[in-house]
């Protein structure tokens, strides 16, 4: 392919100009905000369907609630990319609360829909859903109706989420803005805590241990503060529980990722039987470092020295090389997200942490946040942003209420992207050294899913029900950290992160509870999407966009059966990708003997 200079910084002006400044944006922020009370308005009066006469009228009070909706999630994720862009745009964090607010006021007004629907009676429903008019919508509507069961009376669930703006958020929020304020030095310079958490995998070893110590001692200043933080937003969220009897904490993340407890079961089972493999590349790595055991801060350390960097234009190159072979369209997506500026890659100071890929669904596209800095993790990490930003372009024809997928399935196409360049850098390694780098590479990413992510899992899942009896404070946080730590990595790391509880973003956003186990999902059902499409080739794609438009219409049982005629409720289905995995280590055993 011939070499091009891609935009490593994105164009945000094609949605609103001026960023924060935005009179474009004020303007849509006003006129979504009047159509949101007016709809909120004319909810009162919509009666609860009494014949199928009313579909014409159920389909219109959709219509409108699904335009406000996407209105909204056009602002919030313009809004998004500011805060990611430069830390320190107030305006931008501003404009961030007015959009909570505004998506409270959206929820209850959605809930109050919810509820009138549900409350049809089931031969009537029934009728509704064959209809014309609202069959498109039968999962979601059956999805709607179970929930607003499940909840309080219209009132209660609107006063909790009227509450929600200035409690259960606004901790969040508080969160958020301490952590953007934090800074260490290390190694004599003055770094954010995002970029201090980068050093974590520095080749030496001095750097790694005083990044470590450093963070630890800084989270450790304010973890009475995020203590508070962690506390509040669990006891809000159990609150919630309790009023609508719900005693499982698990009830809601399984809900909104449309999975079975005994699924996630399974998978966990699946995970905790193959650790052993694992624990012998983490032993490995240990004698690679010329240690008798790993510490916390060797868990991302690199064996091999001078790893190759490719430059983002390079890099982009190999992504869309090695997507062509799977998939022309996805190669060709990719190919405008490159050429038209969707992705934020430039390596500056001031930017947020991590990588995410954001929808703007006004206009159909895409924007990807991340810092390229040349090596092949950040390759992969591109090309797994790329892969959230495809599944959404494969959803293009879909109603936009049928397009609203759960975060399990969501980190399905974007790993399986991930893998296709992962096992191509692998394969195409210039040398032994290059190749074992390349290895450790992509199991860091399994030791991630299976080890760390299990440690977050079990730590929250404690933390929720020590909860239940009361405040748990910060010693007693660092307690549970280092017992999940140590229990998950199965006593292979030496020293653990006590703070990690605190400085995981993850377990302080309120949007989504229990943000952990769907990543370890979306890695295992896509190691199985990945074997299929290795067998057969460009002739998948099909096969796998169709998967994809099915993500947001069904049960994640139903989609493996359909898509994949797999039972994922039995730990056969899981062990399956965890083979592969293990694959890996042997190769990597074999080549650092």
């Amino acid at each position: 392919m011939s070499k091009t200079a891609y935009p490593v910084v994105w164009d945000l002006d094609v949605f609103f100009e001026g960023g924060s400044e935005s009179p474009q944006l004020r303007k849509h922020l006003e006129q979504t905000k009047n159509q949101l009370h007016t709809y909120a308005e004319k909810l009162k009066s919509f009666e609860t369907p009494t014949s199928v006469s009313d579909a014409s009228h159920v389909a219109e009070a959709l219509e409108e609630a699904s335009d406000i909706g996407q209105k909204m999630r056009q602002a919030g994720a313009f809004i998004s990319c500011l805060e990611a862009q430069d830390m320190s745009d107030s305006k931008a964090s501003a404009l961030r609360s007015e959009v909570t607010e505004m998506s409270a006021l959206y929820g209850s007004t959605f809930n109050v829909l919810k509820q009138k629907l549900s409350k049809t009676d089931e031969k009537v429903w029934n009728e509704l859903l064959n209809s014309d008019k609202l069959s498109e919508f039968e999962f979601i509507l059956n999805e709607w109706r179970t929930q607003a069961q499940e909840q309080l009376s219209e009132d209660e669930e609107a006063l909790i989420s009227a509450l929600s703006v200035d409690g259960y958020h606004a901790w969040g929020q508080m969160y958020n803005t301490i952590v953007g304020e934090m800074s260490v030095t290390v190694d004599g310079k003055e770094l954010s805590v995002g970029q201090a958490n980068n050093l974590l995998s520095h080749e030496d070893p001095n750097i790694r241990k005083e990044a470590y110590e450093k963070l630890e001692a800084a989270w450790k200043e304010k973890e009475n503060l995020f203590a508070k933080t962690l506390n509040h937003l669990a006891g809000f969220r159990l609150n919630t529980y309790k009023k609508r009897g719900w005693n499982n904490v698990l009830k809601e993340p399984l809900d909104i990722n449309r999975m079975q407890e005994k699924t996630l079961d399974a998978m966990w089972g699946a995970i905790t039987k193959h650790k052993d493999t694992f624990v012998q590349y983490l032993n490995r790595k240990a004698k690679l470092l010329g240690k008798e055991k790993l510490e916390w801060y060797d868990l991302g350390a690199p064996t091999q020295k001078n790893k190759k960097k490719l430059s983002y234009d390079e890099g982009a190159e190999f992504i869309l090389e090695h997507f062509e072979k799977f998939s022309p369209i996805m190669a060709q997506f990719a190919k405008t997200a490159f050429e038209d500026a969707w992705i934020e890659a430039e390596d500056r100071p001031g930017k947020r942490p991590g990588g995410f890929c954001t929808g703007f669904p006004l206009n159909n596209q895409s924007r990807i946040f991340m810092t390229y800095s040349g090596s092949m993790s950040n390759v992969a990490t591109l090309a797994h942003e790329l892969g959230h930003a495809f599944h959404s372009y494969a959803l293009k024809g879909v109603h936009p209420l049928n397009r609203r997928y759960a975060m399990n399935v969501a980190e399905t196409a974007s790993t399986f992207a991930e893998m296709i360049v992962a096992d191509a850098s692998v394969k195409q390694a210039d040398s032994e050294e290059e190749k074992i780098a390349l290895l450790e590479d992509k199991l860091q990413r399994s030791v991630a899913f299976f080890m760390n992510i299990h440690s977050r899992f079990l730590f929250e899942t404690r933390f929720y029900e020590e909860r239940k009896n009361g405040f748990v404070p910060a010693s007693r946080l660092n307690e549970l950290t280092d017992e999940a730590q140590r229990e998950a990595y199965c006593g292979a790391v030496n020293s653990t992160s006590p703070s990690y509880w605190s400085n995981k973003l993850h377990f302080h956003i309120t949007g989504v509870p229990f943000y952990n186990f769907p990543y370890t999902f979306g890695y295992l059902f896509s190691l199985s999407i990945y074997a299929k499409a290795l067998e057969e080739g460009t002739s998948y794609e099909e096969k796998y966009m169709a998967l994809l438009r099915d993500t947001a219409v069904m049960t994640v049982e139903d989609l493996a059966m359909k898509h994949l005629g797999e039972d994922i409720t039995q730990v056969a289905f899981w062990e399956k990708g965890i083979e592969l995995c293990k694959n890996d280590v042997k190769e990597y055993l074999s080549l650092t003997e």
